[in-house]
């Protein structure tokens, strides 16, 4: 089967096909730089991380670009409330530029933990600005600008369509929606370029055609997508809760200043990482980020591990017991790995079938449950020998993202260590009944001694 992904714009799983032949661009939404990412962002970016290894996988060569916003998103969607970076920088008494820093390197650190690809490219929105003002000016030139005394606004009554990835119901929406200064023609309309509030003085601010200010949030990402990837390009991935408003304005914006549609041919959205049945968010108590999961002992592909046993597009709920599930079968992947390479065993049985099995699974709208069964599967069968399972292993990890074959062993305390050692004097000297005792000590403290010809090896439960 050929490789097929869900389109939001259509609400259909579509084959896919590149714009060029053997080619694919692709824009991840990046982080605001204002605070740490929870792991429910770092869910996306597994998600587009999966995306972008299966499209390599598929023989394609992908070409991903990441933005990182550090200026210009504000706190609330309707264009009101303070900058979000500016806020960072008053919470902790720093400069909206050391906050973009710190963060920023946290957010690479976690990606760096979490097994993700780099994109081919980042891009800063602060390093973009002239970008941001030309494609402004060419939406002035088009005519669906408007200014008010608080910034210039995209007329979306201009645009017969706007709002069809969202499947907005425009008619019902209230119109003359006040902002802070000034007033909105639609509810709709957005900022693409804020003045500076003329009492005050950003730390981020340039001057424009429009007078001193500093770009929307939505101009951002449209802008530099397009600098590196062209008028047109394939995918475009974000949270589902970009759909409604962000992704919107971002289609609205480049088909009008590009004049071309699709802007994206194909939009991919995952969903939220749910916690009691709420969706993670900064702003609530269930902000968990990956330093509180490694401080709790988890390892951070651990979580990855939790992420691909629900498909993209459902909801992952996260619990501590599935934190404990997923970290048991991660660690339990890491010592049959481990087995595998310990000794080299001949050609035993056919893999194509597992193959091709792992193929489809990927293949089917990236479903990742699914092709990680197919690796158990494969590791389970008495009729492959170890090259076979080592090899198939490598192959699927090049999607799954694990570092099945790159991780050392596991670390095993020194306790459990010293106990297996005095097991296995006591073997020798055929005092079994201490080696029983001992056996049973090292597996009250979550861990087997497995006897074998020329010594032991420990293993996790």
């Amino acid at each position: 089967m050929a490789l097929t992904l869900y389109n939001t714009l259509s609400r259909e799983k579509e084959a896919f096909t590149p714009l060029k032949a053997g080619k694919v661009g692709m824009y991840t939404c990046g982080p605001t730089v204002y605070n740490y990412a929870h792991i429910g962002n770092l869910r996306s970016y597994v998600f587009a991380d999966v995306l972008r290894r299966v499209l390599t996988y598929n023989g394609l060569e992908v070409t991903q670009v990441m933005n990182i916003t550090d200026v210009g998103h504000l706190t609330s969607d309707a264009d009101e409330g303070e900058d979000k970076m500016e806020k960072g920088a008053a919470r902790e008494g720093k400069t909206v530029w050391e906050i973009a820093t710190f963060y920023t390197e946290a957010f690479n650190s976690d990606i760096h933990k979490l097994n993700i690809m780099e994109p081919s490219t980042w891009c800063k929105a602060t390093d973009h600005i002239q970008e941001q003002i030309d494609q402004v000016k060419a939406l002035e030139a088009k005519g669906v600008t408007y200014t008010t005394e608080d910034g210039v606004y995209f007329d979306t009554s201009k645009l017969d369509d706007y709002g069809t990835l969202a499947r907005l119901k425009i008619d019902d929406l209230q119109e003359g929606a006040r902002v802070d200064i000034g007033e909105k023609k639609n509810k709709t309309d957005f900022a693409l370029w804020k003045f500076s509030p003329k009492d005050e003085k950003r730390a981020m601010e340039w001057d424009s055609p429009w007078g001193t200010g500093f770009p929307g949030w939505h101009i951002e990402c449209s802008a530099m997508s397009s600098k590196y990837l062209g008028e047109q390009f394939d995918i475009h991935t974000g949270g589902i809760d970009h759909i409604p408003v962000h992704h919107c304005n971002e289609i609205a914006q480049a088909e009008t200043a590009f004049g071309k549609k699709p802007w994206v041919k194909y939009w991919l959205h995952g969903e939220f990482l749910v916690m009691d049945k709420e969706k993670m968010a900064k702003s609530g108590e269930n902000f968990l980020t990956l330093a509180v999961l490694e401080e709790k002992g988890y390892h951070p592909l651990d979580y990855r591990y939790l992420c691909l046993t629900a498909h993209y597009r459902q909801q992952l709920s996260f619990s501590w017991e599935s934190m404990d599930t997923a970290k048991h079968s991660r660690e339990r992947l890491m010592n049959i790995v481990s087995d595998l390479r310990d000794e080299e065993e001949g050609s035993k049985g056919d893999t194509k079938k597992y193959e091709q099995e792992f193929l489809d699974a990927v293949d089917d709208d990236l479903n990742v449950p699914q092709a990680l069964a197919v690796l158990w599967n494969a590791l389970r069968d008495k009729e492959l020998g170890k090259k076979e399972k080592l090899a198939l292993t490598e192959k699927f990890d090049s999607v799954l993202g694990l570092g099945l074959l790159e991780q050392e062993k596991l670390d095993i305390p020194q306790d459990v260590i010293d106990l297996a050692e005095k097991r296995e004097q006591a073997r020798k000297a055929k005092d079994f009944a201490l080696s029983d005792k001992l056996r049973d000590e090292i597996k009250a403290k979550g861990y087997q001694v497995d006897d074998q010809k020329d010594g032991y090896k420990i293993k996790k439960l």
